[in-house]
């Protein structure tokens, strides 16, 4: 495993591709907001420590979104939006409202 993710290569026969299956390993990475959360270091300075993300994840949300890499206020907006519908809760560190 590297990266917290496991390739597989998978040759298709049929359609006579090589398919790479990526399975993400999420744990070390929600363990991580855990024990930030639990040791109280959601500040750092003036900012808060809203979350621990993969870059997979982000990388996705930005796809689906339909944003350029570069687009940062793009990005901001829809890591805000993600994070605080509830459904990536666990990958939280501090759980106040931005």
């Amino acid at each position: 495993m590297r990266d917290n993710y496991i390739e597989t290569p998978i040759f298709n026969r049929h359609e006579d591709k090589l398919v790479v299956k990526r399975v993400y390993d999420n744990a070390p990475i929600l363990e991580k907001a855990k024990a930030l959360h639990n040791a109280g270091l959601d500040t750092m300075g003036d900012s808060k420590v809203a979350g621990v993300l993969p870059m997979y994840m982000v990388t996705q949300w930005m796809k689906e979104a339909g944003l350029a890499h570069d687009d940062n206020e793009g990005r901001k907006e829809v890591i805000k939006r993600k994070m605080l519908s509830g459904e990536f809760d666990k990958f939280r560190v501090w759980k106040g409202s931005w």
